[in-house]
């Protein structure tokens, strides 16, 4: 049965708890992970977190896409989109 994910309030405490200080220290420094991670990869970088996975942007191409309720084909703009690929040590650690 799956659990309900961690909050980010329960990141923060978890996080101060590791680091040994408090939440408004650990908020910030959460914080400042996210915005870096944020900036890189909506300039078009990659982000490796070590034994996590790699998050970077990946440009679709334009194409015909079907609308489910009518059946009808229309063309979709090319875009991007985030993605993650998860570190071997990561998927390693859940299925052992």
């Amino acid at each position: 049965m799956a659990t309900k994910p961690m909050t980010k309030a329960q990141l923060v405490a978890a996080l101060a708890e590791e680091l040994g200080s408090d939440k408004k220290a650990a908020g910030a420094a959460l914080e400042a992970v996210t915005g870096i991670i944020t900036r890189e990869v909506s300039g078009g970088g990659a982000v490796t977190l070590p034994g996590v996975g790699k998050i970077y942007c990946r440009e679709r191409p334009a194409r015909m896409v079907r609308n489910p309720a009518t059946g009808e084909q229309m063309p979709k703009e090319a875009d991007k989109v985030v993605k993650m690929t998860i570190a071997k040590a990561l998927k390693d650690s859940v299925n052992d």
